[in-house]
């Protein structure tokens, strides 16, 4: 990306990053090994109301290209190929899953000094098609997404954001749900050069109900392989991450949330995530 403007869906990405990643309330294991080859193989495990889901991905790089397969415990292989630089600061993707013969997917991606574009269609008769665009610099960026049903001929999302970035903070507005939400997001570095602190908070109004809420949330590193992360929402519900180091590239990460107006008995919820990498 270089000096470039990131991509439209980076708009607001610090902060949701901070306020949703490595939140995890079900049980889950990561083990990655890494050949010298160009090879990696990644498998997943993770437990969810008594059942247990896993994967594992293998993925292929050489050259410009790469290949990624994936084999699921539903019997899903999904595949990727993707090769960059096929043009210049292109990037392109195909997809597909089996056994559903119409998942096959077309990604192209141009990222420009002073632009970025994403399109992607589906390979097949009656294709869903989206595109985005972002415009500006690494600084600040101006962009929007529409995506198009052609077999409805009918516009499935049509959304706009703007975003300013510093190495210290982000700003960003975004209107989405087809200009049924406007989100405003804030994320903030204090005393970024030792880790400190990070804080963020969200903002959301839906001009259809009328109805505003938010999410506050704070990132601090206390050591420097341990992080803990806070979340505080206004319909009461709090959570809280602790993750660690223990091993270069392995992580072992503990959340919880608390939600006062829970009705069904599970007003805590706990979640354990394994990462394991040799």
């Amino acid at each position: 990306m270089g000096n470039g403007p990131a991509p439209f869906s980076d708009i607001g990405k610090k902060t949701r990053d901070l306020l949703t990643k490595d939140y995890n309330f079900d049980h889950k294991f990561t083990l990655l090994m890494q050949s010298h080859g160009g090879m990696g193989v990644t498998a997943t495990g993770w437990k969810k109301d008594q059942i247990f889901f896993g994967d594992v991905n293998t993925l292929y790089k050489s050259g410009y290209t790469t290949v990624d397969l994936k084999l699921d415990t539903h019997s899903n292989v999904s595949t990727k190929v993707t090769v960059n630089d096929i043009l210049p600061f292109t990037k392109v993707a195909c997809s597909f899953r089996i056994p559903d013969h119409k998942s096959g997917k077309l990604d192209v991606q141009y990222l420009h000094p002073h632009a970025a574009v994403d399109s992607s269609i589906g390979l097949n008769p009656t294709p869903l098609l989206e595109v985005s665009a972002a415009i500006g610099s690494k600084d600040f960026s101006l962009g929007g997404e529409v995506g198009l049903d052609t077999a409805s001929a009918s516009l499935t999302k049509y959304n706009a954001g703007i975003g300013f970035n510093k190495p210290d903070f982000s700003v960003a507005v975004l209107l989405t749900d087809k200009g049924q939400t406007l989100k405003a997001s804030y994320v903030h570095s204090v005393n970024p050069s030792n880790g400190g602190t990070t804080v963020a908070a969200e903002l959301t109004h839906r001009f259809n109900t009328y109805e505003n809420s938010f999410t506050i949330g704070s990132s601090h590193l206390v050591d420097p392989i341990t992080t803990v992360k806070t979340r505080f929402s206004n319909n009461g519900k709090f959570a809280m991450l602790c993750q660690r180091e223990w091993r270069p590239k392995s992580l072992i990460t503990v959340s919880g949330e608390y939600d006062p107006k829970s009705n069904n008995g599970g007003a805590t919820k706990f979640g354990l995530a394994l990462a394991l990498k040799p």
